[in-house]
């Protein structure tokens, strides 16, 4: 599939994730300090519209979200106390809104003013998003596909510290990030994964674990 492809496909397993999601579900903690549900879903819905107009302003470079980082805020927390139906249905329409402006681009090496990127990385950006917040609202296991856990370990390879090379063992697949003192960690690829990307893993994982930098 193509990277648009997995994306949209993301948000299908999101949809399906949901799809018998109650009002009182929505309101519980996530896995998101601070966050209940019903901001991680606000926030997926925020996001999805957002980069939709990445691709509806093609060739010129606008803010993913109109005010800024505290507009952003304020609409997750406006919308997250939105009924589960509503929550379905604002993320539908984000994101029919989405495929519709996809299918309009003409150029997906065009520039855009998110991560000063390309509309190709807004693409890989909404997959993340997607796969990443859906293990968040916590509403069981999320199995993520050996194509994303290779796109995520590439795009957190940056958090591993300064000197370390970092080698992640599962059971059917090895990485090794940087270079340096070597630190061995060993779980499942999924538990690996979301520790790489900050989130609490489901088991333990055998070994030191270091302290990650910053996300990219």
């Amino acid at each position: 599939m193509t990277i648009q492809e997995n994306a949209l496909d993301a948000h299908r397993g999101l949809a399906a994730l949901i799809e018998d999601l109650t009002d009182e579900q929505v309101a519980e903690p996530s896995a998101l300090p601070g966050w209940t549900r019903g901001h991680v879903l606000a926030h997926l819905a925020g996001v999805t519209v957002g980069l939709a107009g990445q691709a509806e302003h093609e060739g010129t470079r606008v803010e993913v979200y109109p005010g800024g980082r505290p507009a952003r805020d304020a609409a997750i927390e406006a919308g997250a106390g939105r009924s589960a139906a509503e929550h379905r249905a604002v993320l539908a329409d984000a994101v029919e809104r989405l495929t519709k402006a996809w299918a309009g681009v003409r150029d997906w090496d065009s520039p855009v003013l998110y991560r000063d990127g390309t509309l190709t990385g807004t693409a890989y950006a909404l997959w993340r998003e997607v796969e990443i917040h859906a293990r968040d609202l916590d509403l069981g296991p999320v199995t993520w596909s050996p194509e994303f856990r290779e796109h995520a370990v590439d795009f957190l390879a940056a958090r591993v510290p300064d000197s370390t090379r970092l080698v992640l063992v599962a059971d059917d697949r090895e990485w090794t990030i940087g270079e340096g003192a070597e630190v061995r960690l060993t779980g499942s690829p999924d538990d690996l994964v979301a520790w790489l990307a900050g989130r609490e893993p489901a088991g333990a994982i055998t070994g030191e674990l270091p302290e990650l930098k910053p996300w990219p």
